[in-house]
């Protein structure tokens, strides 16, 4: 059994997102006459600051998450993003299990996180077990926590994106998801500031 942390790596962010951004809003007006090499940026700026956020659609952002597989399942409920995710159906759990460090560890008591590890623990047996006496993984999975470690590849456009910081940072939203969401909402402030700045939480 290993105990990791969830984290993300993006693995699409076109350099050129703010231009093919402003291409089609700009069309719209039929200006594009005034794109020059440095104006998408004011031009995607404004356009968010409009509440023109059809035009924002035209830009996909693609990330890995590593996480557990109780935040997939609040994940997957947006479902204008496109979701590829590590199946527990064929993927076989022969070898070291990981699971996902709860992000209040830090905060919990020796006696707490005893018990999780031991429930960790427990499940990796009995799921090797079941794998043992002739189930396959389909159905040996049937054990499997919401603590499980999982990767998950979601693709969305940037208005997409900003919806999903909105619930998922928020500080009404679950704590392991917010601990996800925040570091890459952070990354993609200081990559897009124009996108992304006015998202505060």
């Amino acid at each position: 059994m290993k105990i990791i942390d969830q984290g993300h790596e993006i693995i699409s962010l076109p350099d050129n997102l703010l231009q093919v951004i402003e291409t089609a809003g700009r069309t719209c007006y039929k200006s594009e006459d005034k794109i020059t090499p440095d104006s998408a940026a004011g031009f995607v700026q404004r356009m968010r600051d409009r509440g023109h956020h059809a035009m924002i659609e035209f830009a996909d952002i693609i990330v890995r998450f590593t996480t557990n597989r109780g935040v997939t399942h609040e994940l997957v409920r947006h479902r204008l993003f496109s979701f590829a995710q590590e199946s527990t159906r064929y993927v076989r759990y022969d070898g070291k299990m990981e699971f996902i460090r709860p992000c209040w560890w830090e905060d919990s008591s020796h006696e707490q996180r005893a018990i999780w590890e031991t429930a960790m623990g427990e499940t990796e047996t009995r799921y090797l077990e079941l794998l043992k006496s002739g189930w396959r993984p389909e159905q040996a999975r049937e054990v499997l926590p919401n603590s499980l470690k999982t990767e998950i590849v979601v693709k969305g456009n940037i208005r997409e994106w900003r919806h999903m910081f909105a619930l998922r940072c928020s500080k009404k939203a679950h704590p392991q998801i917010r601990a996800l969401m925040l570091p890459l909402l952070a990354k993609l402030q200081k990559r897009l500031p124009v996108v992304f700045d006015d998202l505060v939480f």
